[in-house]
Parts: structure tokens; sequence; C-alpha cells
């Protein structure tokens, strides 16, 4: 029984994450935060 409402709170939490992540106001940040690799700003050259 309690392993059931365990399993069941977590399945929830998942998919609240999953809307969360794919939102469509959180697209800018998260565009943003994937091109900070590829981001030549900030980075120091050794010459």
């Amino acid at each position: 029984m309690v392993s059931g409402i365990v399993t069941a709170v977590l399945l929830v939490l998942f998919v609240a994450g999953w809307i969360w992540a794919w939102s469509p106001r959180r697209r800018q940040e998260f565009d943003a935060a994937a091109r900070l690799p590829l981001d030549e700003k900030g980075k120091e050259t050794r010459q």
C-alpha cells in the first residue's frame, strides 16, 4: 500500500518536472544554457 503511494507521488513529480522542462516559457533560457559551452566570451586565450 505504502509503496504504491510512493510510486504514484514519484510519478506525479516526474511528470511535473517534464512539463516544467518542456514549457515554452523555459525555451529561451534552455537555449542560452545549451550555447554556453560554445560561447567564446569569458574564455582566456593562452599564448
